[in-house]
Parts: C-alpha cells; structure tokens; sequence
C-alpha cells in the first residue's frame, strides 16, 4: 500500500484509518500527542490522547469530547491498530503506533530521552517507518545532565537569597514549569508561581507527580519575597506583573539558552540550558532504536536530518507541518475558543522556530 500517513492542508493523515495526528485545523476526528497548542487545538469533534494526558487537554481546551487510552493499550479504527506509547515530553505525551497490512508507523509528536519525575519517560517503539521532531535537530545541541542543570539553578537561587534579591525563573507553563519545580530545593525559601503555571501545577498533582507546596504572589508578603523563586512564563518578561518583585535577578530555562544569540535576545542575567526535547545525540539514538528503515522527519532542522539520515543508509525524506512554537501557548486560559488560535510566533524571533524547548 502507499504511506499509511501524509500530509493535508488539516494536518497529518492515517489514510486507511480516516483520523488525524495533531491537526492544525478542525476534523472530526484526532488523535492528540500532547496538549501542548500547536499539537492540541480546539474544534475537533473527537479527541483521542494517552490517559494521563486527559486532564491537561480539559483544562487547556475546556469541554471537549476526549477518550484516554492507557499506554500500551490497543482500539482498532477502521482496520488500523491504534496505540499509545510514552513520549518522555511533557504529562501524558505520547507516540502513536498504527499497524495496518502488515505494516507499523510511528507518529512520535515531541519527545525526550532522558527521563524526568514529572512523566512516563520515553518508550522505543519497533516500526517500519518512524515519524520524528527535529526541533534540536543538529549536532551542535547536547544537553548536560538534568541534574547538573538543576543544581545550578538552586545554586543560582540559593546565592541571590543570601544576597536578598528575588530569584525569577522564565519556564514554559506546561511542562517546563512542573520539571523544574519537582527538582527544586524549598529549604532554601518560597516558590511563587505565576497564575497560568499554577493551575497547571494542579493537573500535574492530580495526576501522582509530586511537586513541593507554591503560592502565589498575593500570598505572600513583600519581605518573604527577597528569597523566593518565581516560575513564570517568557510572557510575563517586562509585563507590569514584574514590577511587584523589585530588585530580582531573572533566568530563562530552555534548551535554546545553548545559543549566546537566544540568551542576549532573552535579556536575562542567566540562561539555563533545559529542554524537553531530545537533543542529537537522544535523536539519533530514538530513532536507532525503533529500527525503521524509513524517517519522516518534521518541524525544526529537516534538512539537515533528512541528509544525515540518508547519509547513513536510511530512507529519509521531511514532512512540512504547522507544529512549532509553544511559547504563545503558555498563556492560555482554559477554555476552547481561546485555544483555537494559533500558537505559532514568527519564525524569525529564534533559531529554527523557537520552541517550548
């Protein structure tokens, strides 16, 4: 048979099993990756995502018709064998695994290969063609060690509240914000969050991650300040919403920090390099390990990869999508209409797209 999944103008495509991955545009049917917004947008009329991504979709889309599938467990939609399997992206990320015909395709949407507290980590999935994100898709990206990462981030906080000043974390609101969090050290003061990270922060408890205690910043009084760590949102940077915590010393955790250019556009005092993406090394040895013969490779650095690829024996080619980046996407409330929009920023404000990395 021909490709099990292509592109449309609504998204990627199961041909034989008539429903999308991670549509741009409304359909009737989707199966979601993950509910970061440019995967999960709102108007599908049935959403199918990994179990403990249920939750996270409902309070970023609002009402909508959901199914949660428990990793590893199989329905069958018009012939084609659909599982989920982890992502090690963000809370209920998933791979989608479609068998038809003898035949097994991977949709990987994001993920990560080193493993985090905050979900399932990331699962090889054997398939004759693997489709795979390419967001830190060049050699030049390899990340230290979380743990490395996460002491100098309290490192960092520790110093400034012996120094009484406000230590201020720009983290992704999904994802980023949680990770970061669960590493933290509350010994060394207050964890303020801001109001679209907290709610968020409710899903993930909800859901067995734990995460030390947070307040927000109207629970907390001007002195306790000078120790705390705030997690906010890169959209919060340079609002009016700033100005309550004074002299503070700010950071931006993401794994474009790498780059000298993203931190000097950022104008933070640290950059700290933190993605929830896979880095070349993770990529290369993510799809290695599902033993595909063939690669489809979207949203980032594809040609790059797809040369590469075929460089080294593989049946390589790209796929142009609409996923990219998540940054808008932090701020949005929880209801439908809100997220329909898109989530992408101009290209051109970062390194190939810049995303939720």
């Amino acid at each position: 048979m021909g490709d099990m999944v292509v592109v449309r103008k609504e998204g990627l495509y199961c041909v034989p099993g008539g429903f999308y991955i991670d549509p741009w545009r409304p359909v009737d049917r989707a199966v979601i990756t993950h509910a970061h917004g440019d995967h999960a947008r709102y108007g599908h009329g049935h959403y199918l995502s990994a179990a403990s991504g249920v939750d996270v979709l409902k309070s970023r889309l609002g009402d909508i018709h959901v199914q949660g599938l428990e990793y590893g467990e199989t329905v069958t939609h018009n012939g084609v064998a659909i599982s989920l399997h982890p992502a090690g992206h963000v809370l209920g990320s998933a791979q989608v695994r479609m068998a038809c015909g003898g035949e097994v395709w991977v949709a990987s949407g994001d993920y990560k290969v080193e493993p985090d507290k905050t979900c399932a980590p990331f699962e090889p999935v054997r398939c004759d063609t693997f489709i795979t994100e390419s967001t830190f898709g060049l050699p030049i990206y390899r990340w230290e060690p979380e743990q490395q990462v996460i002491d100098e981030i309290n490192a960092w906080w520790r110093r400034n509240a012996d120094e009484g000043r406000c230590s201020v974390v720009f983290a992704y609101a999904f994802g980023k914000a949680q990770r970061i969090l669960s590493r933290l050290d509350p010994s060394i003061g207050p964890i303020v969050c801001h109001g679209a990270v907290e709610p968020l922060n409710r899903v993930y408890r909800a859901g067995g991650v734990a995460l030390p205690d947070t307040v927000m910043v109207s629970e907390i009084d001007k002195a306790a300040l000078r120790r705390a760590i705030v997690i906010a949102p890169p959209s919060a940077s340079g609002s009016p919403w700033m100005k309550r915590f004074g002299d503070y010393s700010d950071s931006f955790a993401s794994g474009w920090m790498l780059l000298r250019g993203a931190r000097r556009r950022r104008g933070v005092d640290r950059g700290f390099v933190l993605s929830d993406h896979a880095d070349w090394p993770g990529l290369m040895s993510a799809i290695k390990a599902t033993q595909a013969q063939q690669v489809i490779v979207t949203h980032g650095s594809i040609p790059t990869m797809v040369r590469w690829l075929c460089q080294n024996g593989l049946d390589a080619k790209g796929f142009d999508t609409e996923y990219g980046d998540e940054e808008e996407d932090e701020a949005l409330p929880p209801t439908g209409a809100a997220a329909s929009k898109d989530a992408a920023e101009p290209a051109a404000e970062a390194p190939s797209g810049e995303s939720d990395a």
